[in-house]
Parts: structure tokens; C-alpha cells; sequence
């Protein structure tokens, strides 16, 4: 039967914020996004799985889950969520063996009006298509999961590559191609781009090098955004905090719309409050875990001077060979962060603000406190146009127990970010919380957090996490859910549709919201302002 929810249960979408705060209801401004913040988090339990909670009047609708078998199974991956074995999707009583979970990732919404070919010629697959590399395994692969097909054309295997473990994804329309980032700080990892058709032709663009990359986004110059995450070293008497161990890179193409032509890798330096560039220390993890520089990245109320410096020019001979990126930048004196994950360019600013989360230390008892980052945060760089040389950078937010392990990031509107948690299942049993989804507000600082996602636990996951506890022998997935993917798009694919052009409308003019519970039953959703407004159904 059509669910219609009647209007006047749809309050939050007229009332103002000052008459909502007076009825006791955080309210996130902006047409369409009057939401109720959600007043917790959900709790963990050992054995019990919990539903995911949205602000009101916002609905979930499953697109796909990790059990949906891909239309073009091969010898590595056989579903949407799950590689090839002859294991089942959940143990079997006794035994503990289950199948390999592909961990789908960073969500790429495009609409294509001519459509994409695939596996099967003689289908129509539609025009709107979300793109996902998948993080787990021995040899992660790209999916196009076609919004507009039946069940049997779902989801279609792109192609596969090794143990990159696929992160991040966006879309470089300059050359026409998707953009993947593989997480692994090694050999094995780097970045591709691949074509969005059937059979995908996945490129390794070497020269770019390996650094744990994540986070990866065009600007208007053709350049090239990437946000790695590489953990540093524990410390010796600071046994619960990492040394911060990660950087900000852009890269400078020879030519935008061919990048296999090369360019320049450059890394993010910021000017600490004694004038002097705030650097990595090798075998110094104590003293970078509590240095004045990590301490000034992380306080309110001040801007810090950066500039890019150059860790690595493909013109110089051998420069097209694949190299360490990270120890590139460290030895260009570039500035370390802790595990900095995702990041977008501010709507409405022509491409001179660029936001990055960062994850922190994921330990409750880590030494670093608030203070040294190691809750994370959101920061924001300010550049008077995306090729600039200098600029300067801001805390947005500072993380804090009930709100670490920021992750993928989000502009909703011009003035508000999301930013999702992927706190572990460390921080998830210390706190007894497990993750969110937040709004903040680029104006307020500090900003109020408003909770549109408290994410639960499926059952999957539950055993996963129940598994890991009591210490399962070669056990191959991860406890808990984690909330990834979170993205706002209206999918072109022109440089006009560039993620950072336009100001998002969700819910309307072609504008949509997506995320997806990774983990356990990996399920991709998609947000709406409310179930009737797209007339979605439910059978009973």
C-alpha cells in the first residue's frame, strides 16, 4: 500500500528555528533541510541489532545490498557485497567461516542520457547509474549499480584490480572518467581512472604514487584533490595516540582532459603560530603527538598561512615510475595530519574553499585530547582560486568523544556540511554509541551538531562483531557497521556539474542523497525529504 504521511506530522519543515528550539526540537535550517536532530546515538550491545534512526521527516529507501548477485559474476566477486567463495553469507553452527564482505565504498552518482553499455546488449540500462570501488579483499573492483534496471541487471562488475582496497571515487569530466583511489599504503595502492562503460577500462596513473589515498575530487582548473590517510606511529609514553602521519595533496596535470600525460604532486604546508612550516619528525612520535603545531591546527578563532610545495614533477627523468608518495611529501616538509579522510569544495565559492575531515586517533583514551586532534575535525582551506599557490586554513570543528572518527564528507547546502563517523568498534564499546551522521554549520564557530543519522547494527554485523570479541581464528570481516558513501549530487556529468559549482538542492531539482551501512549486509540507500514525495511503495 502507498504510505502518505499527513502534513501536519511534516512540522519541522515549517517551523523556524527559534520556535523549534522553543519546543525543545534542534532544527537544521535551509529549504528542505527543517530536521529534528536526533537526540542520541544508537547504544551497542553485545547480540542485539538496532535499526538506523533519520531525522524526521527524512525516509531511507534500499537500493541495493550486499546479497544482490551481480548480473556478471566472475571468479573474484559473485555479489554486490560479497567475493566469490562457496562459504555462507553467515556462519553455519558450528563453524565460523563465512564469505569475504567486498565493503562497497564512496558513492558516485551520474546521469548519462544516452545511457552505458553493459554486459547484456540487447538491455536498456537507463541513464542514472552510482558507482562504488569496494575497500575489502585480495583484489578490490568497481560496481555501477543502474538506478533504472530490473533485478537481473541490478548492479554490473566494471572490473577488477589487486589488494588496492578502493576508497574514494568522483568524476573528472575534463577527461571524461572516473576517479578511484586505492587506501593501500603500498605498491598496491595509488590512484586509477576508469571509464564508466562496460567492459570499464581501469588505468593506475603511477606517477601519482601510493599514500593511503581516500578522498579525491576535480576543481575547476582540471587539478586534482586527494586526501590521504596513513597511520602514524603509536607513542612511547603517549601509548593511545598515533603520530600524525598524513597529508593533503593536489595534483597539477600537464593536460586536464588527458592525465596520463603526467603533471606535478604537490603537498599541503601549513605555517604554524611561530612562523615556522609545521612538519613531520621522524622518530619523534611523542613530541609531533603533543607539538605546539599540531595544537595550533586544532584550536578556534584562528587562520593558519599554507602553500603547496611540490613532492614530485613526472618532467623530472624516471617520473613517471610509480613512488612513495608519503615519504615525498614528508620530505618536502609538508604538513601531517591525523588520518584525514574525505574532502569537498565549498558550493557557491568558485572553487577557493576546499573542506577535509579528519579521523583522530579512534581511542577515547588517547592522550591526545581534544586539543592535539585526537578526536579529528573538519577543516576548512581558503585559496583565492583553486590554482593558487597560498592561502589559508581554519578549524571548522574539533572533534570530541561523542563525535570522532569523521569520514566522508558532504555539502548539503552552501552553508552546511555532513560529515559521517567511523569511529570503530573500539570508540563504538568505549562509548556504548555507535556511529552518526552530522550537519554543521560553516558560520557558527564552534558549530552546533545537528544528528541526522544515528546508524544501528544488522544482524550480520552483529555476528561479525560477536565473532571478533570472542576471538574467531582467521576471521575475514569487520565488526559493526560504519556509515560511508554520504553524497549529494544531481549527477551531471559536464564541468558545469562539477561537485562544488552548484549550489545543492536535495530532494529537488534532480538533486539526490545517498549513503551506504557498510559492513555486515552492506546496503546502499538513498535519502528523500519524505516517502510520498516520490510515491515510493510498500507492499502489506
Amino acid at each position: 500500500m502507498k504510505i502518505t504521511r499527513p502534513r501536519t506530522a511534516l512540522f519541522a519543515l515549517a517551523v523556524s528555528a527559534l520556535g523549534a528550539a522553543g519546543m525543545g526540537v534542534a532544527v537544521a535550517g535551509g529549504p528542505g533541510l527543517r530536521i529534528e536532530s536526533i537526540p542520541q546515538a544508537q547504544p551497542k550491545a553485545v547480540g542485539i541489532s538496532s535499526p538506523n534512526v533519520l531525522a524526521r521527516p527524512w525516509v531511507d529507501v534500499e537500493l541495493v545490498r550486499g546479497s544482490q548477485p551481480l548480473e556478471n559474476p566472475d571468479a573474484n566477486a559473485s555479489h554486490y557485497g560479497y567475493y566469490t567463495s562457496d562459504l555462507p553469507m553467515v556462519p553455519l553452527p558450528p563453524s565460523t567461516a563465512e564469505k569475504t564482505k567486498s565493503e562497497p565504498d564512496k558513492n558516485t552518482y551520474l546521469i548519462f542520457k544516452n545511457g552505458l553499455s553493459g554486459p547484456d546488449h540487447a538491455y536498456d540500462y537507463g541513464t542514472h547509474f552510482l558507482f562504488q570501488g569496494h575497500e575489502g579483499g585480495s583484489n578490490s573492483y568497481l560496481t555501477r549499480v543502474n538506478l533504472d534496471a530490473d533485478a537481473a541487471h541490478k548492479v554490473t562488475l566494471l572490473g577488477a584490480i589487486g589488494d588496492a582496497f578502493f576508497d574514494g571515487s568522483s568524476w573528472n569530466p575534463f577527461a571524461s572518467r572516473l576517479l578511484l583511489t586505492g587506501e593501500n599504503n603500498s605498491a598496491g595502492g595509488g590512484v586509477w581512472q576508469a571509464t564508466p562503460d562496460f567492459p570499464s577500462t581501469l588505468q593506475k596513473l603511477d606517477f601519482l604514487g601510493w599514500a593511503g589515498y581516500e578522498g579525491v575530487q576535480t576543481a575547476s582548473d582540471g587539478s586534482i584533490w586527494l586526501v590521504a590517510d596513513v597511520g602514524g606511529s603509536k607513542g612511547t609514553t603517549n601509548t593511545h595516540a598515533r603520530q600524525p602521519n598524513s597529508f593533503i595533496y593536489r595534483f597539477v596535470p600537464a593536460e586536464p582532459t588527458d592525465l596520463t600525460k603526467g603533471g606535478a604532486l604537490q603537498a599541503l604546508q601549513v605555517i604554524g603560530s611561530d612562523g615556522k612550516p609545521i612538519v613531520f619528525h621522524a622518530g619523534a612520535a611523542d613530541a609531533d603527538i603533543l607539538s605546539q603545531g599540531i595544537k595550533d591546527l586544532h584550536a578556534y578563532g584562528q587562520w593558519l598561512q599554507t602553500r603547496w610545495v611540490t613532492v614530485h614533477d613526472t618532467s623530472i627523468a624516471g617520473g613517471m615510475s610509480a613512488f612513495d608518495a608519503n615519504l615525498a611529501a614528508k620530505a618536502a616538509m609538508a604538513t601531517p595530519f591525523k588520518r584525514p579522510e574525505n574532502g569537498v569544495f565549498r558550493p557557491g565559492t568558485g572553487f577557493s574553499e576546499f573542506s577535509f575531515s579528519e579521523t583522530g586517533d579512534t581511542d577515547l583514551r588517547t592522550e591526545a585530547g581534544a586539543a592535539y586532534g585526537g578526536f579529528g575535525g573538519i577543516f576548512l582551506l581558503q585559496q583565492h582560486d583553486p590554482s593558487a599557490d597560498k592561502g589559508r586554513l581554519r578549524l571548522v570543528f574539533r572533534g570530541d568523544p561523542n563525535h570522532t572518527g569523521l569520514d566522508n564528507i558532504a555539502w548539503f547546502t552552501k552553508e552546511q556540511v555532513a560529515a559521517v563517523e567511523d569511529a570503530g568498534d573500539t570508540v563504538h564499546t568505549q562509548r556504548n554509541a555507535l556511529d552518526s551522521g552530522f550537519l554543521f554549520s560553516i558560520r557558527q564557530s564552534p558549530p552546533d551538531p545537528v544528528r541526522f543519522l544515528a546508524e544501528g547494527r544488522d544482524p550480520s554485523a552483529t555476528i561479525d562483531s560477536y565473532l571478533l570479541d570472542s576471538g574467531a581464528t582467521g576471521f575475514p570481516n569487520e565488526g559493526d557497521n560504519e556509515i560511508t558513501g554520504i553524497h549529494v549530487s544531481n549527477g551531471d556529468p559536464s564541468v558545469a556539474g562539477l561537485l562544488g559549482r552548484q549550489a545543492p538542492h536535495p530532494f529537488s531539482d534532480g538533486w539526490r542523497v545517498f549513503w551506504t551501512q557498510q559492513h555486515g549486509d552492506n546496503v546502499t540507500f538513498e535519502i528523500l525529504a519524505k516517502l510520498s514525495d516520490h510515491d515510493h511503495t510498500t507492499s502489506g
